[in-house]
């Protein structure tokens, strides 16, 4: 398959947000989505991967990225409803992983709902509920 170019991969990305349940549509008011063509090795090793895992080529597809507020604001009432929360989708792991284009599609969509769902506390049954549309 042909590697589809960043900014056509990120219209694919932007074609799955429109086309989420409204379930989870109303998490999204403070979600900022990026594609990105690879994860870096510090963002690999937040996401949980060892060294020995890094050089031996695992990655990851997307990585919800949540708010962290500094330890000093632990015990004070924060409201974070207009603090950004950030999503990032990997494109160059996910065409990889999947050189089918309808198969990149759909694996982008179900990239977009895992991340999303894991961190609103939805089920595995809701995940596939959700991403068997495709």
């Amino acid at each position: 398959m042909r590697r589809m170019s960043l900014k056509k991969f990120g219209q694919a990305v932007a074609d799955v947000m429109t086309s989420l349940p409204d379930e989870l549509k109303s998490h999204l008011d403070n979600v900022v989505v990026d594609v990105q063509e690879v994860p870096d090795r510090k963002t690999l090793l937040a996401a949980g991967l060892t060294e020995a895992e890094i050089a031996d080529g695992e990655t990851i597809l997307g990585l919800f990225d949540p708010l962290a507020l500094p330890t000093a604001f632990s015990g004070d009432a924060i409201d974070t409803s207009a603090m950004l929360h950030r999503l990032i989708i990997f494109k160059r792991p996910l065409e990889e992983e999947f050189p089918d284009r309808r198969e990149l599609l759909r694996q982008i969509r179900k990239t977009v709902i895992h991340e999303l769902a894991h961190h609103f506390g939805y089920s595995d049954r809701d995940l596939e509920r959700w991403t068997s549309v495709y």
